[in-house]
């Protein structure tokens, strides 16, 4: 059955239903029932099905999760095989061949040729909790460097890290100490005030230079930091591209001071960027890099890949429980085989598309003060203003309620932008559709608040 958006009433009485009992039984999380009102009840390619029968497109894949589609036969028919054979295996107490075969598979795919060893977990605060750990062991150093706008997760150790939104360390003070914040290389804000697309190396000289000559100087002894987290690509921090050459001179001075690049690709990871790795685009190879969301195909998993070098070698240091469980492991394996397939391919077949219908609408929306992405990884930034741009975060909010009205599912990042996201699978005449609806949604917020249309 081909399926196209359809919506006839959302959130529907079924929805509403929903969503009512939600917030009396659930803990409260990210749910906004003013703005994601979907209430999904199954899914079919790239379209989630509701629980009142609404077909919506989807552009957000599972918050970056279904890159190989919202049920992807491959990782389904994987899945059930591996249920006849063993559901959990507690391969960190026993061993079983399914960890050893992803373990082999993950290695296999990342970028470089060192030696290297993996830890698996269940999702992507695990994965860099994990690195948090194997950076502080191996190096015996104790400070850790991250940048403003980064999203590492929530847990104590890696809400540290996390410098994307306030609320996200709320009432949580004290978090783990050793951990310093330095600006990101945003090419569109940054504190320098910096066209960072016209001048992209006084760019990236500024933030090293804030590293050396700042940190380094006055309060943070260099010899004693362990690693540097980054995202390649910023992802709830806005999904920012650093200027290209960035991770080469970030490496040049981590290097210097024997400090580890610790690879944060949970969001950018497996495909989305059109390559396997987005710090692919860049040409570094990371000493750690953490990977989570996609990598299940909708199965919770995580994994750590490391150098071999730097691996704990002492019993009982870390462990867990349910990470790589037989099960996850099965699906990812199947999902690398799809990304390997084709679907990395088509990511970067339709990134022209993408590129020249934002730019198209950026051209002609006043309200979207920036454009940028790679792949299928695409985030628009709306402003009230392109001189001061003053963040329109009442408007973005609004656009994703007008696309959700018309079929299309979408997700907010960053103070005032929107990611568009679809998974890997979608076709020209899919991703067409998706960003008509999306710009209809831009017009008519734009004719609301009364924004200039050219």
């Amino acid at each position: 059955m081909e399926l196209k958006p359809n919506v006839k009433e959302i959130p529907g009485p079924k929805a509403r239903k929903v969503i009512e009992e939600h917030h009396k039984y659930m803990a409260t999380t990210t749910n906004d029932p003013n703005e994601y009102f979907l209430v999904i009840e199954k899914a079919e390619g790239v379209y989630w099905i509701d629980v009142d029968g609404n077909v919506i497109l989807d552009f957000s894949s599972g918050i970056g999760v279904m890159n190989v589609g919202l049920r992807n036969p491959k990782v389904i028919e994987a899945i059930k095989k591996q249920l006849d054979l063993v559901l959990h295996a507690a391969g960190t107490d026993y061993y079983n061949p399914y960890q050893v075969e992803l373990a082999k598979k993950l290695i296999e795919i990342a970028p470089g040729d060192m030696e290297r060893k993996v830890f698996l977990s269940n999702s992507g605060t695990e994965a860099n909790e994990a690195a948090l750990k194997i950076a502080k062991w191996s190096t015996n150093r104790k400070m850790f460097i991250a940048f403003i706008g980064a999203f590492h997760g929530r847990t104590h150790g890696t809400m540290s890290l996390t410098a994307s939104k306030p609320v996200h360390r709320s009432r949580m003070f004290p978090t783990m100490p050793g951990v310093e914040h330095v600006p990101y290389p945003n090419p569109y804000r940054n504190p320098w005030g910096i066209d960072g697309y016209e001048n992209p190396d006084e760019l990236i000289n500024r933030v090293i230079e804030y590293i050396e000559d700042y940190l380094f100087e006055h309060y943070v002894p260099a010899e004693e930091v362990a690693g540097i987290f980054f995202e390649p690509i910023q992802g709830e921090g806005g999904y920012v591209v650093p200027p290209k050459n960035f991770f080469k001179e970030l490496k040049k001075l981590a290097d210097k001071h024997g400090i580890l690049l610790i690879d944060d690709e949970v969001q950018m990871g497996m495909g989305r960027t059109g390559r396997m790795w987005a710090i692919e685009h860049f040409d570094v190879v990371p000493d750690i890099i953490t990977v989570a969301k996609a990598l299940g195909g909708g199965i919770p998993i995580g994994a750590t890949i490391f150098r071999a070098d730097l691996d704990f070698g002492v019993s009982g240091v870390h462990s867990n429980t349910f990470g790589g469980n037989a099960v996850a492991a099965a699906a990812a394996l199947a999902v690398i085989e799809e990304l390997q397939n084709g679907l990395i391919e088509n990511a970067q077949k339709l990134e022209p598309l993408f590129r020249e219908r934002l730019e198209e609408m950026k051209e002609k929306y006043e309200i979207i003060g920036d454009v940028r992405g790679l792949g299928l990884a695409w985030g628009v930034e709306f402003v009230k203003d392109r001189k001061t741009k003053e963040y329109a975060t009442k408007e973005r909010n609004e656009i994703v309620v007008e696309a959700l009205k018309r079929g299309l599912a979408l997700l907010g990042c960053g103070k005032s932008a929107i990611r568009l996201i679809p998974p890997l699978i979608i076709s020209e005449e899919e991703a067409k559709i998706g960003l008509d609806i999306f710009e209809e949604a831009i017009k008519v917020v734009s004719e609301r608040h009364g924004y200039k249309i050219h």
